[in-house]
């Protein structure tokens, strides 16, 4: 099984893609996964000449591009012809769509107005030779919020043109035991694309009780368990972009790292996944 290590550029947006590309360089990673997003690296209305020099920075440093993560949720969206677009000029054949609002008791509705967005997105999608990916991320504001919603979503799609974007991390946030299990279970043949973040509980007294919040988590001290997600991957033969986030900095970490500390602790993140891929071989 091919694994392609990237990581995703959001944490390192202060720097230029030619100096984040050589620090990822420096970490051990194969590639980028680029923000292609209001306030990311490339900005929309910017795609199609910031893009190509985005690439050309990246592969500079011997790494490849196999994903961009973007904001898209509607073919009507400003600049999606454009991003998709120059994506596919630029060989780049995986991009991670946006996320879908949710109000609270509106979710049936919100379900329906996706899954008419999707429509629209899969005709694109087929027109520029591209594979969405479609990410689930905990809390309840958000349609992508529960993996067996996305699995609904993807029913009778076309995996090649929409995808799940599946991520462990969030997935064990809302199912912590079986869920997450399951989850992976119901999207397996239809994952496209990887996330790697980790997740750990805090609790703060509150009345009339206890307040839990989920915080990020380096890799080796969460949730998730890492040897048996990558053992499934493994038995589904998935290839593609393993995208480690990182995302270490705010309130929503355990710990709110500075950008030197963050680099540090994703090549100890990296190393630790790296570590798990014999075991996976062997069985």
């Amino acid at each position: 099984m091919a694994l392609s290590f990237v990581m995703f550029s959001k944490m390192l947006q202060e720097f230029s893609v030619a100096e984040a590309a050589k620090r990822i360089k420096g970490l051990g990673f194969d590639g980028v996964d680029l923000t292609v997003r209001p306030g990311g690296h490339v900005l929309p209305e910017k795609v199609a000449a910031d893009l190509p020099a985005a690439v050309s920075a990246i592969h500079a440093e011997g790494l490849a591009l196999p994903m961009i993560s973007t904001a898209i949720t509607r073919a009507g969206d400003p600049h999606v012809e454009a991003i998709l677009g120059a994506a596919a000029r630029q060989d780049v054949r995986r991009i991670k769509l946006g996320y879908w609002n949710a109000p609270k008791g509106k979710l049936r509705q919100a379900i329906d107005d996706a899954r008419k967005a999707l429509d629209g997105l899969e005709r694109l999608a087929e027109s520029h030779q591209v594979t969405l990916g479609i990410h689930n991320h905990s809390g309840p504001g958000m349609v992508n919020c529960q993996p067996a919603v996305i699995a609904e979503l993807l029913r009778d799609r076309d995996p090649k043109r929409i995808a799940s974007y599946f991520d462990p991390g969030h997935a064990a946030v809302e199912g912590g035991s079986g869920g997450w299990r399951q989850n992976l279970e119901l999207l397996g043949p239809k994952i496209r694309i990887v996330a790697v973040k980790d997740f750990g509980w805090k609790s703060t007294p509150g009345r009339p009780k206890t307040v839990w919040q989920a915080l990020q988590m380096p890799l080796a001290d969460g949730l998730v368990a890492w040897s048996e997600v990558f053992a499934s991957l493994a038995a589904l033969d998935y290839e593609g972009p393993v995208s480690l986030h990182s995302e270490y900095k705010g309130a929503h970490s355990w710990r709110d790292l500075s950008t030197a500390e963050l680099i540090d602790q994703t090549a100890a993140d990296l190393a630790f996944v790296k570590s798990l891929l014999p075991a996976r071989r062997a069985g």
